[in-house]
């Protein structure tokens, strides 16, 4: 079905193993042999999906479906509420504030009005302590670059400058509003572009003056693969710096007082374990840390003896992952994953429990608001069958209320969700939601949708999606699996999926299928996986492995080239999860055995695959998308379609409007449906 790129003679040599390396030149977006080739794929993909005619109903159903109202927790600045609204179909959610919650809210920014197509978005928002000023960055075409401006919120209207050169922007307003610290690139024009994100530079912005006058307050050249994070404690005294390097989740902290001009003072230098900060009493310092504790717990240390030995333990590792703390109402308010679903609770500062507070259901808290010497807070909780609700917690009578209840038009009573365990090849417990029609045969015939992640500490809690519930409505069952890699079960659950332990995450994988086959669900042919960036990477893996037993492959901006990653874009950030191929032997042995584009076989019926990535993706480069597309066709045997779908103006999935969300969800379930046979 598909047109076969061209083949070059092109092999290295990786530590004596002669690699082939046949699409090399498809790595190059702008060349006019891979500019044509992805505009062919993209009209035998159309053709497909076009003539499918579940396609418009289920597009018409995911209009309906999403047109609701979506709000975030209020949070307040000042003597300001914060809050960003979406009305049901606008491509980009509109800031809005107020005084008082039951003002009218007053529009901050509208990322709607910045382009007609909405793929300008809002990529960072930072306001002023006292919520007079807000510093925003904008991206373009669901890029990581960003542009940060600023505004008044009084009057709307935005300062003359314009800060450049802006990826993962920290912002650290000084409380007298005359500017803000913040972490930008170089200038991309002025260095290679393998080396665009390296040398990070920390620097001061003077309010109202151009960027050329920012003063460079740290680099380190010695050490240009460091990534640098600021902030201003809440009292206005420190000027705190986490030091991180890429993906790797331990990281380095320094500070100085935030007037000071002298060198950052390195509390903590050894790159050891995750230091994160959470608040301060004056010199005395809270962190949320794995050291010594791969389940995390929360430490103080006196800067004026900072020394391990008198670290001060709050609150100790507990059997359930610490995974945010902070202080509100002058106690610390956590949260724990038991189980990959949340519980919050509540201690003093002296680290004595004072009380959990119950959530609706089984579900995730998707964010929380409050300030230390507030005695409310708002939370955001959502489960997989309800969409987010902003709840109101109040210190004073310890009582919980709905602030806001998604007006949504979908009866979630038909339905049921449910957490099941099952052992992986080595026998590991592994957890997995499933969800499903509540008269549900177990006819070993259902269509089922696998998904699954397992990298980078990313945790696979329940989340609501308004596309899985058209699936649900037309008898699919769907399972989330929570594969080693992530960090539902802490630091040692991520490090098993690490490094030369990855193929536990496909194991798990794969054991997840053969559970969802043998309990009945379902059978190899009715059976979809699915999963994006480091998930992609897990299901071309999964599909290569074990090709019989999947009905369908939906593999999202995927990484497959696990031998030159770390050439592209942001790629030598993930290292620390997948290793260096190149640069370490031993790296390579393991990396080059589950490599994707690396172990595609000639001569193998492949099941029906999708393949989806963006043109201008500048995290998971596309070229992993087309090389495998390209080998995946060329040794292909069958009729099954091997598809490739290359969004245009889109980036990795962040910022990306609504309009081309339906749209790509469209012709995604649309492939299910033709393949499964889906009315």
């Amino acid at each position: 079905m598909a047109l076969l790129a061209r083949k070059v003679d092109l092999i290295e040599n990786y530590h004596g193993t002669p690699v082939a390396d046949p699409y090399r030149w498809m790595e190059n977006p702008d060349e006019p042999e891979t500019i044509q080739w992805v505009e062919q794929q993209n009209q035998l993909s159309q053709l497909f999906l076009a003539d499918i005619p579940a396609r418009q109903r289920i597009k018409d159903r995911l209009t309906e479906l999403w047109n609701y109202p979506r709000y975030s927790a209020p949070y307040k600045k000042g003597s300001r509420y914060f809050f960003s609204k979406n009305d049901g179909l606008q491509n980009q959610a509109v800031s809005y504030w107020q005084y008082k919650l039951e003002d009218q809210p007053i529009v901050l920014i509208d990322p709607n009005k910045l382009s007609e197509d909405g793929t300008i978005a809002l990529s960072n928002s930072v306001l002023s302590f006292d919520g007079n000023l807000l510093a925003y960055g904008i991206s373009s075409n669901g890029s990581d670059w960003q542009e940060i401006k600023i505004r008044r919120v009084d009057s709307g209207e935005d300062f003359s400058e314009v800060l450049k050169w802006c990826k993962f922007s920290s912002i650290a307003w000084k409380h007298d509003n005359s500017g803000f610290f913040y972490n930008r690139f170089p200038d991309p024009a002025t260095v290679p572009p393998e080396e665009q994100s390296y040398n990070s530079l920390v620097f001061w912005h003077q309010l109202g003056t151009p960027q050329a006058e920012d003063r460079l307050i740290y680099s380190r050249p010695d050490a240009k693969h460091l990534g640098f994070s600021t902030f201003i404690t809440e009292d206005g005294q420190y000027l705190g710096m986490r030091v991180w390097d890429g993906t790797d989740p331990r990281n380095r902290f320094y500070y100085r007082p935030v007037e000071s001009d002298g060198e950052f003072i390195r509390l903590l230098d050894d790159f050891d374990a995750s230091y994160d900060f959470i608040d301060n009493d004056g010199s005395l310092f809270y962190f949320m840390t794995d050291q010594a504790a791969p389940r995390s717990r929360l430490i103080a240390i006196d800067l004026t003896q900072p020394e391990r030995a008198n670290w001060r333990e709050i609150i100790p590792e507990q059997a359930d992952v610490l995974s945010f703390v902070t202080l509100v109402n002058q106690q610390f308010v956590t949260a724990y994953l038991h189980n990959a679903h949340d519980q919050l609770r509540v201690y003093d500062k002296q680290g004595q429990f004072v009380k959990e507070i119950e959530l609706p259901s089984l579900g995730a808290i998707t964010e929380l608001s409050g300030k230390r010497e507030e005695t409310e807070m708002f939370i955001g909780f959502t489960s997989f069958l309800s969409p987010t609700t902003i709840l109101h917690y109040d210190f004073k009578t310890g009582q919980m209320s709905t602030f806001r209840e998604a007006e949504f038009d979908f009866d979630a009573s038909a339905y049921e969700s449910h957490q099941v365990f099952f052992n992986s090849k080595d026998g590991t417990r592994v957890p997995m939601f499933v969800m499903h029609k509540k008269d549900l045969v177990l006819n070993g015939d259902n269509p089922t949708l696998l998904y699954g992640y397992g990298g980078f500490n990313v945790n696979l809690t329940p989340s609501f999606s308004v596309s899985r519930l058209v699936w649900l409505e037309n008898g699919g069952v769907l399972a989330i699996a929570n594969l080693r890699g992530g960090g539902e079960y802490g630091e040692e659950w991520h490090q098993a999926g690490t490094l030369d332990r990855k193929q536990n995450v496909f194991d798990d994988f794969q054991a997840a299928a053969h559970w969802l086959i043998d309990q009945g669900y379902t059978r190899p042919a009715k059976l979809a996986i699915q999963g994006g960036s480091n998930g992609g990477l897990l299901v071309a893996a999964c599909m290569l492995q074990q090709p019989e037993l999947y009905g369908a492959v939906l593999c999202q901006v995927p990484v497959t080239d696990m031998l030159r990653f770390h050439k592209f874009t942001v790629g030598r950030y993930w290292t620390s999860d997948y290793g260096n191929a190149e640069a370490n032997p031993d790296h390579f042995k393991f990396m080059y055995a589950y490599s994707p584009l690396h172990n595609v076989k000639e001569g193998v019926a492949y099941p029906p695959t999708l393949i989806t990535t963006a043109d201008t993706d500048d995290r998971v480069a596309p070229l992993h998308a087309k090389k495998f597309a390209a080998t995946l066709q060329a040794a292909h045997q069958g009729d099954n379609p091997i598809l490739v779908r290359i969004e245009t103006k889109a980036g990795h999935g962040a910022g990306k409007p609504t309009a081309k969300l339906i749209e790509e969800l469209s012709d995604t379930y649309a492939f299910l449906f033709k393949i499964f046979g889906l009315e």
